[in-house]
């Protein structure tokens, strides 16, 4: 406005510049775009069975360098199956089941206790076969019972339930009291190992209760180590018989004195997925850790058939972590890939040690306990199946298929939908800055207004946004799970972003203002106007095809990779023409009518910013190393 006053130009002509200039200035589409952008996002998560509840984390999600999951369920496939056992120190292969006849008693003790000892519910079917409901490390103990004949619903008929005391993370058992056929009680308990033979003072050895020696104690924890070598989860069961309730019943009063049975040894196998997933994590840069309730030997042993652990890696049991000062953990986070008997306490500070060290975390959770963790993890992960709905509710994704895989495939799609907003922040601030130099130096030479404020705003919120919001649709480029992780704390005006973002726009301007001289010198402002109005659409139009990468040719990528986009660019062009042709519409926003030969400057212009970006991609100065 200053300057032309000093041309002498009219104050109110001056005035609709100085307007049209900050039109131009500001991106109106911008924050509709990115909003829009990421809800496109959360649908795509939705097919991914990654349900989205907080729009922000979708960003956050491409940002991720440590996943902490769970391993039931979510690494595993949750389907747990009895095969080996053992009872008075003979091993039992259910891989090939025993004839039930030839059960010794013992062996019969262990599945009875194991079988009462489980809140898991049988349904046998007209068809003959069963049904079955409950947490899968007991409905494997109903499984198992039932192929040797032993019927829970019948066995809680002949020994009815009188008492219980559930299971708990802190004491990692639980116990019923059920009423035997002689009328006296018995409390059977199962749980871990190490949590069993605290409580344990006896042991049943071929029908005979004797006191427990450290030599047993020995031969068992042997016996555990080798089936957790093997991958399995091992559950120990323990009895005592007692003539009457105490009056209260709790863990103090019931879980002591009790005979060690024996143990069962159950497999849950890796998803077949999960393999490919942990591989990817790598490769893009993310740490993948398990964080787990079972055994130590037991989680280092899935852990390495999956990937996530290898020969020289550590582990850490939550024993140890809970002797562990805040300051040892910050320190040897790092160190630990797989962390066994871990209670929902621990993983607050497991996930405070790695943000301590500006990592981006995401934590897997399905019960109560959880959700602090959740909360505090940048990215809680629920299970949508097994999930408490305290977990999901403090969760920022729900999986709908409780699948590792699933996390890491949001994750791929955080990564492509944050590529895909910068691509419409690229071209939307190219376009702006195309059309500020256009008028700038329109200005400052005193050669006139080069576009009305209608023509900007038409092209700001009508032309540009359809194609901004169609790279929300571009495919992932075919390096995005191998580049590192983006650090959230870095703008995303990295040096790369802002030399394409001038040089482009430089590129649009001087080619709009190109357009507008040689109408002002053929015909008039008008005429001038109509052209730069043109060549500002149209270059815009085809310099989106310039924005699959920052890299690769846009020869490289074919049209139809994004379908959307050359819909968008199509849709608009029409929306272009119909101002450019009809008579009325041309009268509302003061255009002029173009011959043939001004028509052939319109495209001919349109096309240089394609050339121009080919060119300088192809002497690779599109972009620097400190983009990832």
């Amino acid at each position: 406005f200053a300057v032309g006053m000093l041309y002498g130009n009219h104050w109110l002509e001056m005035f609709m510049m100085a307007v049209s200039l900050a039109v131009a200035a500001i991106p109106e589409g911008l924050q509709i775009v990115s909003t829009i952008v990421l809800a496109i996002g959360v649908q795509r998560l939705v097919k991914l069975n990654a349900i989205v509840r907080t729009l922000p984390s979708v960003e956050s999600l491409g940002s991720t360098t440590v996943i902490c999951s769970d391993k039931t369920g979510t690494l595993t496939q949750n389907k747990m199956t009895v095969v080996e056992g053992m009872a008075s120190g003979n091993r039992i292969d259910f891989r090939n089941p025993p004839v039930p006849e030839e059960l010794s008693d013992d062996e019969r003790i262990l599945l009875n206790s194991s079988l009462l000892c489980t809140d898991a519910h049988l349904k046998i079917l007209p068809d003959g076969t069963h049904e079955n409901a409950g947490d899968p490390t007991e409905t494997a103990i109903v499984d198992i019972a039932l192929a040797l004949n032993l019927n829970k619903n019948e066995e809680e008929r002949k020994y009815p339930r009188v008492s219980e005391v559930p299971f708990d993370s802190e004491r990692k058992r639980m116990a019923t009291v059920n009423r035997m056929l002689d009328g006296k009680l018995r409390v059977n308990v199962k749980g871990g190992l190490d949590e069993v033979l605290a409580v344990t003072t006896h042991i049943l050895m071929h029908g005979k209760v004797r006191a427990i020696t450290e030599e047993d104690i020995t031969t068992i924890r042997n016996e555990n180590n080798r089936m957790a070598k093997s991958a399995l989860r091992v559950l120990s069961v323990a009895y005592r018989d007692i003539d009457r309730l105490p009056d209260r019943v709790d863990a103090e009063t019931i879980e002591n004195n009790l005979v060690f049975i024996g143990m069962l040894g159950m497999i849950d196998p890796a998803r077949p997925e999960v393999v490919e997933a942990v591989r990817k994590c790598k490769t893009a840069g993310i740490r993948p850790v398990m964080i787990t309730g079972d055994h130590k030997v037991t989680a280092v042993a899935i852990a390495g058939e999956i990937g996530i652990y290898a020969d020289g890696d550590k582990s850490v049991t939550g024993s140890v972590l809970q002797e562990m000062s805040d300051e040892e953990l910050y320190r040897d986070v790092g160190k630990y890939l797989v962390y066994a008997r871990v209670a929902p306490e621990h993983k607050v500070r497991i996930v405070k040690a790695w943000q301590s060290h500006g990592d981006i975390v995401a934590m897997t959770g399905d019960g109560v306990n959880d959700a602090p963790a959740l909360k505090q993890a940048d990215i809680g992960v629920s299970m949508g199946i097994v999930g408490t709905e305290v977990a999901k509710d403090a969760s920022d994704v729900v999986l709908a298929d409780d699948n590792f895989a699933t996390i890491v495939g949001a994750v791929e799609e955080g990564r492509r939908i944050y590529d895909n907003i910068l691509k419409a922040i690229q071209f939307l601030l190219s376009a702006n800055v195309g059309e500020v130099l256009l008028i700038f130096i329109a200005s400052v030479f005193n050669l006139g207004n080069p576009l009305t404020p209608i023509m900007i705003l038409w092209i700001n919120l009508v032309t540009d946004s359809l194609p901004a919001l169609a790279l929300s649709m571009d495919p992932a480029e075919k390096d995005i799970m191998t580049r590192r992780p983006r650090d959230p704390k870095r703008g995303f005006f990295t040096r790369g972003m802002t030399w394409r973002i001038f040089y482009q726009g430089i590129t649009i301007g001087l080619i709009s203002l190109a357009a507008y001289r040689v109408g002002f010198n053929d015909d008039g402002q008008q005429l001038g106007q109509t052209m730069a109005f043109a060549v500002l659409a149209f270059s815009q139009l085809l310099h989106v095809r310039n924005l699959h990468s920052n890299k690769r040719s846009s020869f490289r990528t074919s049209p139809m990779s994004n379908k959307m986009l050359v819909l968008a660019i199509f849709a608009s062009a029409a929306l272009m023409l119909l101002v450019l042709f009809i008579p009325a519409v041309r009268d509302i926003f003061k255009i002029a009518e173009m011959d043939g030969t001004h028509w052939l400057y319109v495209i001919g212009l349109s096309f240089v910013p394609i050339v121009v970006v080919e060119v300088v991609k192809l002497l690779g100065i599109n972009h620097t190393r400190d983009e990832y």
